[in-house]
Protein backbone atom coordinates (compact mmCIF):
# COMPACT_ATOMS: atom_id res chain seq x y z
CA UNK A 1 0.00 0.00 0.00
CA UNK A 2 2.83 2.39 0.87
CA UNK A 3 4.54 1.71 -2.46
CA UNK A 4 1.23 2.23 -4.30
CA UNK A 5 0.62 5.60 -2.61
CA UNK A 6 4.20 6.70 -3.26
CA UNK A 7 3.89 5.88 -6.95
CA UNK A 8 0.45 7.44 -7.45
CA UNK A 9 0.65 10.17 -4.81
CA UNK A 10 0.20 13.09 -7.22
CA UNK A 11 -3.00 11.87 -8.94
CA UNK A 12 -4.49 10.54 -5.69
CA UNK A 13 -4.00 13.82 -3.81
CA UNK A 14 -5.22 15.83 -6.81
CA UNK A 15 -8.36 13.77 -7.42
CA UNK A 16 -9.43 13.42 -3.79
CA UNK A 17 -8.55 17.04 -3.02
CA UNK A 18 -10.66 18.37 -5.89
CA UNK A 19 -13.53 16.00 -5.04
CA UNK A 20 -13.54 17.09 -1.40
CA UNK A 21 -13.64 20.82 -2.22
CA UNK A 22 -16.17 20.36 -5.02
CA UNK A 23 -18.59 18.24 -2.99
CA UNK A 24 -18.24 20.39 0.13
CA UNK A 25 -19.26 23.50 -1.82
CA UNK A 26 -22.12 21.75 -3.63
CA UNK A 27 -23.60 20.09 -0.56
CA UNK A 28 -23.36 23.31 1.45
CA UNK A 29 -25.16 25.29 -1.28
CA UNK A 30 -27.74 22.57 -1.95
CA UNK A 31 -28.57 22.02 1.73
CA UNK A 32 -28.73 25.68 2.78
CA UNK A 33 -30.15 27.79 -0.06
CA UNK A 34 -33.09 27.81 -2.47
CA UNK A 35 -32.47 28.27 -6.18
CA UNK A 36 -31.34 31.77 -7.07
CA UNK A 37 -28.73 34.28 -5.96
CA UNK A 38 -26.85 33.35 -2.80
CA UNK A 39 -24.61 36.41 -2.55
CA UNK A 40 -22.21 38.63 -4.46
CA UNK A 41 -18.78 40.09 -3.90
CA UNK A 42 -19.27 42.45 -6.86
CA UNK A 43 -21.61 42.87 -9.82
CA UNK A 44 -19.30 40.60 -11.82
CA UNK A 45 -18.64 38.04 -9.03
CA UNK A 46 -21.85 36.29 -7.95
CA UNK A 47 -22.84 33.08 -6.19
CA UNK A 48 -26.01 31.93 -7.94
CA UNK A 49 -27.39 28.49 -7.13
CA UNK A 50 -28.76 26.68 -10.15
CA UNK A 51 -28.97 23.07 -11.34
CA UNK A 52 -28.57 21.55 -14.76
CA UNK A 53 -29.22 18.01 -16.00
CA UNK A 54 -26.57 18.08 -18.69
CA UNK A 55 -22.98 18.88 -19.47
CA UNK A 56 -20.42 21.27 -17.99
CA UNK A 57 -21.08 25.02 -17.68
CA UNK A 58 -24.85 24.57 -17.72
CA UNK A 59 -25.21 23.04 -21.18
CA UNK A 60 -27.90 20.39 -21.62
CA UNK A 61 -27.97 17.21 -23.64
CA UNK A 62 -30.96 15.32 -25.04
CA UNK A 63 -33.61 14.94 -22.30
CA UNK A 64 -33.94 11.77 -20.18
CA UNK A 65 -32.29 9.46 -22.71
CA UNK A 66 -29.54 11.97 -23.27
CA UNK A 67 -29.06 12.19 -19.51
CA UNK A 68 -28.50 8.46 -19.03
CA UNK A 69 -26.28 8.28 -22.12
CA UNK A 70 -24.21 11.18 -20.82
CA UNK A 71 -23.93 9.63 -17.35
CA UNK A 72 -22.81 6.25 -18.71
CA UNK A 73 -20.35 7.96 -21.05
CA UNK A 74 -18.91 9.95 -18.16
CA UNK A 75 -18.43 6.81 -16.08
CA UNK A 76 -16.69 4.99 -18.93
CA UNK A 77 -14.55 8.05 -19.65
CA UNK A 78 -13.49 8.23 -16.00
CA UNK A 79 -12.53 4.54 -15.96
CA UNK A 80 -10.52 5.10 -19.13
CA UNK A 81 -8.98 8.23 -17.57
CA UNK A 82 -7.85 6.31 -14.49
CA UNK A 83 -6.17 3.66 -16.65
CA UNK A 84 -4.60 6.41 -18.76
CA UNK A 85 -3.10 8.06 -15.68
CA UNK A 86 -1.66 4.69 -14.65
CA UNK A 87 -0.20 4.32 -18.14
CA UNK A 88 1.44 7.76 -18.33
CA UNK A 89 2.97 7.34 -14.88
CA UNK A 90 4.51 4.05 -15.99
CA UNK A 91 5.79 5.79 -19.13
CA UNK A 92 7.49 8.43 -16.99
CA UNK A 93 5.55 11.38 -18.40
CA UNK A 94 6.07 14.89 -17.05
CA UNK A 95 4.48 15.39 -13.58
CA UNK A 96 2.69 18.48 -14.93
CA UNK A 97 0.96 16.34 -17.52
CA UNK A 98 -0.04 13.80 -14.86
CA UNK A 99 -1.42 16.66 -12.75
CA UNK A 100 -3.41 18.04 -15.70
CA UNK A 101 -5.03 14.71 -16.57
CA UNK A 102 -5.78 14.17 -12.87
CA UNK A 103 -7.56 17.56 -12.70
CA UNK A 104 -9.70 16.61 -15.71
CA UNK A 105 -10.54 13.22 -14.19
CA UNK A 106 -11.38 14.80 -10.82
CA UNK A 107 -13.73 17.32 -12.44
CA UNK A 108 -15.53 14.63 -14.38
CA UNK A 109 -15.91 12.51 -11.24
CA UNK A 110 -17.26 15.48 -9.30
CA UNK A 111 -20.12 16.02 -11.74
CA UNK A 112 -20.80 12.28 -11.94
CA UNK A 113 -21.37 12.19 -8.18
CA UNK A 114 -24.05 14.87 -8.55
CA UNK A 115 -25.82 12.99 -11.33
CA UNK A 116 -25.57 9.63 -9.60
CA UNK A 117 -26.48 10.46 -6.00
CA UNK A 118 -27.99 13.92 -5.52
CA UNK A 119 -31.37 12.85 -6.90
CA UNK A 120 -31.46 10.05 -4.34
CA UNK A 121 -29.99 12.03 -1.41
CA UNK A 122 -31.94 15.30 -1.67
CA UNK A 123 -35.47 16.56 -2.16
CA UNK A 124 -36.29 19.04 -4.91
CA UNK A 125 -34.79 22.53 -4.79
CA UNK A 126 -36.83 25.50 -5.99
CA UNK A 127 -36.89 29.29 -5.63
CA UNK A 128 -38.71 29.13 -2.28
CA UNK A 129 -37.62 25.90 -0.57
CA UNK A 130 -34.29 24.52 0.55
CA UNK A 131 -33.67 20.88 -0.31
CA UNK A 132 -33.85 18.33 2.50
CA UNK A 133 -31.13 15.73 2.96
CA UNK A 134 -32.38 12.12 2.82
CA UNK A 135 -36.11 13.01 2.89
CA UNK A 136 -38.49 10.37 4.26
CA UNK A 137 -40.44 10.14 0.98
CA UNK A 138 -37.31 9.74 -1.12
CA UNK A 139 -35.26 12.00 -3.35
CA UNK A 140 -36.32 13.96 -6.39
CA UNK A 141 -34.85 11.58 -9.02
CA UNK A 142 -33.59 8.00 -9.40
CA UNK A 143 -29.95 6.93 -9.55
CA UNK A 144 -28.02 8.61 -12.40
CA UNK A 145 -30.85 11.10 -13.03
CA UNK A 146 -29.79 13.74 -10.53
CA UNK A 147 -28.92 17.29 -11.55
CA UNK A 148 -25.50 18.94 -11.36
CA UNK A 149 -25.20 21.79 -8.86
CA UNK A 150 -23.68 25.03 -10.23
CA UNK A 151 -23.02 28.26 -8.37
CA UNK A 152 -20.18 30.43 -9.77
CA UNK A 153 -21.39 33.25 -12.02
CA UNK A 154 -19.02 35.88 -13.43
CA UNK A 155 -20.92 38.28 -15.75
CA UNK A 156 -17.85 40.47 -16.32
CA UNK A 157 -19.02 42.34 -19.42
CA UNK A 158 -22.36 43.18 -21.02
CA UNK A 159 -22.76 44.57 -24.51
CA UNK A 160 -24.23 44.02 -27.95
CA UNK A 161 -23.02 42.23 -31.04
CA UNK A 162 -22.14 44.59 -33.93
CA UNK A 163 -25.04 45.23 -36.30
CA UNK A 164 -23.08 43.86 -39.27
CA UNK A 165 -22.77 40.35 -37.74
CA UNK A 166 -25.15 37.85 -39.40
CA UNK A 167 -27.93 36.27 -37.31
CA UNK A 168 -26.88 37.90 -34.00
CA UNK A 169 -26.25 41.50 -35.06
CA UNK A 170 -27.53 43.97 -32.46
CA UNK A 171 -28.46 41.29 -29.91
CA UNK A 172 -27.26 41.54 -26.33
CA UNK A 173 -24.13 39.66 -25.30
CA UNK A 174 -22.72 38.79 -21.88
CA UNK A 175 -19.29 37.50 -20.96
CA UNK A 176 -19.12 35.21 -19.01
CA UNK A 177 -22.71 33.91 -19.10
CA UNK A 178 -22.49 30.22 -18.06
CA UNK A 179 -22.84 29.34 -14.37
CA UNK A 180 -20.36 26.65 -13.34
CA UNK A 181 -18.93 24.75 -10.39
CA UNK A 182 -15.55 23.79 -8.93
CA UNK A 183 -15.46 20.54 -10.92
CA UNK A 184 -15.88 22.51 -14.17
CA UNK A 185 -13.01 24.76 -13.07
CA UNK A 186 -10.83 21.70 -12.46
CA UNK A 187 -11.52 20.39 -15.97
CA UNK A 188 -10.81 23.80 -17.51
CA UNK A 189 -7.55 24.22 -15.58
CA UNK A 190 -6.41 20.74 -16.60
CA UNK A 191 -7.09 21.39 -20.28
CA UNK A 192 -5.54 24.87 -20.05
CA UNK A 193 -2.32 23.59 -18.49
CA UNK A 194 -1.96 20.94 -21.22
CA UNK A 195 -2.45 23.57 -23.94
CA UNK A 196 -0.08 26.08 -22.31
CA UNK A 197 2.73 23.61 -21.62
CA UNK A 198 2.24 21.12 -24.44
CA UNK A 199 5.78 21.46 -25.77
CA UNK A 200 7.32 21.00 -22.35
CA UNK A 201 5.17 17.94 -21.63
CA UNK A 202 5.98 16.25 -24.96
CA UNK A 203 9.73 16.92 -24.73
CA UNK A 204 11.44 13.76 -23.57
CA UNK A 205 14.43 14.12 -21.26
CA UNK A 206 17.62 12.42 -22.40
CA UNK A 207 19.19 10.29 -19.67
CA UNK A 208 22.40 11.78 -18.21
CA UNK A 209 24.43 8.71 -19.16
CA UNK A 210 23.36 9.05 -22.81
CA UNK A 211 24.23 12.77 -22.82
CA UNK A 212 27.71 11.97 -21.51
CA UNK A 213 28.24 9.36 -24.23
CA UNK A 214 27.11 11.79 -26.93
CA UNK A 215 29.40 14.55 -25.66
CA UNK A 216 32.38 12.25 -25.10
CA UNK A 217 32.29 9.47 -27.69
CA UNK A 218 34.76 6.59 -27.09
CA UNK A 219 38.10 6.95 -28.88
CA UNK A 220 38.57 4.85 -32.01
CA UNK A 221 40.98 1.89 -31.75
CA UNK A 222 44.11 2.85 -33.73
CA UNK A 223 45.65 -0.64 -33.65
CA UNK A 224 44.83 -2.67 -36.77
CA UNK A 225 43.49 -6.14 -36.13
Amino acid sequence: MKAFFSKYKLPLITVFGVLFIDQFIKIYIKANYPLGEVGRAADWCILHFTENPGMAFGFEFGGDYGKIILSVFRILACVAGAFYIRYIIKQGEHPGFVLSVSLILAGALGNILDSAFYGVMFSESDEFNVAKFMPADGGYAPFLYGRVVDMFYFPMWNGNFPEWMPFVGGESFQFFRPIFNFADMSISFGVGIIIAFQKRFTKKEIPAAQVEVNENPPAADSNPS
